[in-house]
């Protein structure tokens, strides 16, 4: 085994995996990969990549081993196989999870004398190695600090959320969920755009300069959800919901599929229905924190 100062096993090596193996070549890592289809692995070899031909291979290679895989179903999979090698190992899991997942993760790592640390990456393959990228850890501080190097490689910016392994995994996903429901917002907006004989580069501006606005809205809301106040002085749900209808009217009137503006329209009706019509569309928080009530 090669200790943890300059050398690194990457497993798994879609687009994510392969960017992050290709940063540690560029600072100077030796770097073993292992990935189910051998061929994926070309390109990095080339550079000077080592392939290991099994799991197994893979994680006795080094002492830090970074998990790139589809989710945990297929991390367990794929280590399964492995786990007498597994022993004395970091285990540098930034494959997507639950923060269940990642606890029962970090759990069955310890029980066969590895360590995990949680990461959830704030970035596109494109970004890795940047400076500017931005990871979560948690898990054993201990551990981040000890590989702390391999970490700013992989992203400049990283931060250790706690020791508790869901940790990181959990800040992942309310990324996530801002991510995916502001890019599903943005193609209705270009499909309705575009049903009305517009490109997404015509409306781009006006939907940068909406996307913009976003921060210092989060900002106003943040203080006034905490403190529990939902003063409709601002927005009244009432009128979030006709506006929302209008949304929603619009997009069929063009054609376009209405699944995701009837989503919303029902979300803003339950809340009006729950007796928050006068109420700030902030109060619709507290609706989605008890779901059925």
């Amino acid at each position: 085994m090669n200790s943890a100062q300059h050398s690194v096993t990457v497993m798994g090596l879609g687009p994510m995996g392969r960017a992050m193996a290709a940063a540690l070549l560029d600072r100077g890592y030796a770097v073993t990969v292992w990935n189910r289809t051998a061929s994926r692995a070309d390109g990095l070899v080339a550079r000077g990549a080592a392939l290991a031909p099994s799991p197994a291979e893979a994680v006795a290679a080094n002492e830090v081993v970074i998990l790139s895989l589809t989710d945990y179903a297929a991390v367990r999979a794929v280590l399964e196989p492995a786990a007498p090698a597994l022993d004395g190992r970091a285990l540098l899991n930034l494959t997507s999870a639950t923060p269940e997942e990642a606890r029962a993760g970090a759990d069955w790592a310890a029980g066969h004398g590895a360590v995990q640390l949680t990461g959830g990456v704030n970035s596109s393959p494109t970004g890795i190695g940047q400076p500017e990228s931005y990871t979560f850890y948690s898990g054993p501080r201990e551990a981040f600090d000890r590989h702390r190097p391999v970490l700013e490689a992989l992203t400049g910016r990283v931060d250790h959320q706690g020791e508790d392994p869901g940790l990181a995994a959990l800040h992942y996903q309310i990324g996530m969920v801002m991510f995916w429901t502001s890019l599903l917002g943005y193609w209705q907006a270009v499909a309705l755009a575009r049903a009305n004989g517009m490109t997404a580069a015509d409306i781009l501006p006006s939907v940068v300069e909406t996307a913009d606005s976003l921060s210092e809205t989060f900002a106003f809301y943040a203080e006034r959800i905490d403190a529990g106040v939902h003063l409709g002085d601002v927005d009244r749900l009432a009128m979030g919901l006709a506006s929302a209808d209008h949304v929603l009217r619009t997009n069929a009137d063009a054609g376009v599929d209405t699944a995701l503006p009837a989503a919303v329209v029902a979300l803003f009706r339950r809340g009006v229905e729950a007796g928050r019509g006068a109420d700030s569309c902030s109060a619709l928080v507290e609706l989605l924190a008890k779901p059925g009530k």
